[in-house]
């Protein structure tokens, strides 16, 4: 394959809604090859059809997508956990994946177990990993834990433990999946920075992120993946704007059905000055963030939260309705939520922004979590209307111009 680490070549996948997996007995076979043909057949969906790129040794390449685009089916395939419809796959190296928490690991099992089992699973050898398990350990930040059955684990330790096996044992091509998101702020940078030292390393990464921050920090090139069909491929920046723009709305307001059996968000709206929902707004106007939520079942240490993202992906700030509770312990209870946040004028620059809004938070005896989730749900414009920063200097640098009190004297 040359300098291809990998190489997909028309790759399909196709996946029969509501059929189950059904061993049959020699009677129901014999019957079925009967009946089928007066049968209505169960309906089909295409999670990837046709879709076709090559990533070299030591890129760093970035599979995004909204929800529902087939990104996850496409690490699937590549891990060879699944396989594909239609199309075939050349892989040159030894992979090393995380697609899902825990996944390869034995909930009976203790950490220390795990990390070889997992180590075995990836093809490595046991004096392999015992030159580097005490690194694998300290990476992961479980060193009281190790002897003890995952199965007491937060979600948030095992996403550790499974991505420092997986970045240590050597793998020449690392496939990583949205499972990052578990983790804390601290330890998602820290992950980020051992895929970038992989990538230097000549090794292979291939990460699938809604954080486009986190995508353009890591990633030069990547593919945009749209209804299960390849949509663009090339550098990093151009496809955050294609994908920023793919999925928001520009009517200022987006009524939608995301999230679990806990939460859901029904809507997201971008209100003007005189409360009109309006993607465009003057930069010298109060505006407002609208946010219909709805909660099925109690969440403690709640935060509806709402996530201004500017185009190139990254985070311009994050605010939460517990922004005004003084740390108090916060609970939602089942019902109907309706919120609204006021910005201020001359707070964002012009320019183009997306919203991301979550529903985080923990019930009854479990880790805290996230039980709704809009991704760049809805695309809003700061326009320039002769705003005071705009008189004094043209356009300001940065991505907030918030207006100071100063005290200057001339003594």
């Amino acid at each position: 394959m040359g300098n291809i680490a990998i190489r997909v070549e028309g790759i399909s996948k196709k996946y029969r809604i509501g059929a189950r997996a059904h061993y049959a007995t020699l009677r129901e076979t014999l019957v079925n090859l009967v009946s089928v043909p007066f049968q209505r057949q169960d309906a089909t969906i295409w999670a990837l059809k046709d879709v076709s790129f090559e990533v070299k040794h030591g890129e760093a390449a970035a599979v995004i997508g909204h929800n529902g685009a087939g990104k996850s089916t496409l690490l699937r395939i590549l891990s060879r956990i699944t396989a594909p419809t239609e199309g075939r796959i050349l892989i040159d190296g030894r992979v090393g994946s995380l697609l899902e928490v825990g996944t390869g690991f034995h909930s009976e099992l203790t950490g220390r177990e795990n990390v070889y089992l997992n180590g075995a699973i990836l093809g490595m050898r046991k004096r392999e990993i015992d030159r580097r398990f005490d690194e694998i350990v300290a990476f992961a930040e479980v060193e009281k834990f190790i002897d003890t059955p995952i199965k007491h684990f937060s979600s948030g330790m095992i996403v550790r433990l499974a991505f420092a096996v997986a970045a240590h044992l050597e793998p020449e091509i690392l496939l990583v999946d949205e499972v990052l998101a578990v983790g804390d702020y601290a330890f998602q940078q820290k992950c980020l920075g051992k895929m970038n030292e992989v990538s230097q390393q000549g090794r292979t990464v291939l990460f699938v992120s809604h954080n486009m921050g986190a995508v353009n920090r890591l990633c030069e090139i990547g593919i945009l993946l749209k209804n299960g069909q390849l949509y663009l491929q090339g550098d990093i920046e151009t496809l955050i704007t294609h994908y920023l723009s793919l999925g928001a709305s520009e009517s200022g307001l987006v009524k939608l059905n995301a999230g679990t059996d806990t939460a859901i968000i029904h809507e997201v709206g971008v209100q003007n000055h005189l409360g009109e929902f309006s993607p465009v707004i003057g930069a010298n106007q109060v505006f407002f963030f609208w946010v219909v939520c709805e909660i099925r079942e109690r969440i403690d240490a709640a935060q509806l939260a709402v996530a201004v993202v500017a185009a190139d992906g990254v985070v311009v700030f994050v605010t939460t309705h517990a922004d005004t509770l003084e740390g108090a312990d916060i609970s939602l209870f089942p019902g109907q939520y309706h919120a609204r946040v006021r910005i201020p004028a001359h707070f964002l620059n012009v320019g183009t922004y997306t919203l991301n809004v979550r529903v985080w938070g923990k019930r009854t005896g479990q880790q805290r979590e996230s039980h709704a989730d809009a991704f760049h749900v809805i695309r809003f414009r700061i326009e320039e209307t002769g705003s005071v920063a705009s008189k004094l200097n043209d356009r300001r640098g940065g991505l907030v111009t918030p207006l100071f009190e100063w005290e200057v004297a001339n003594e």
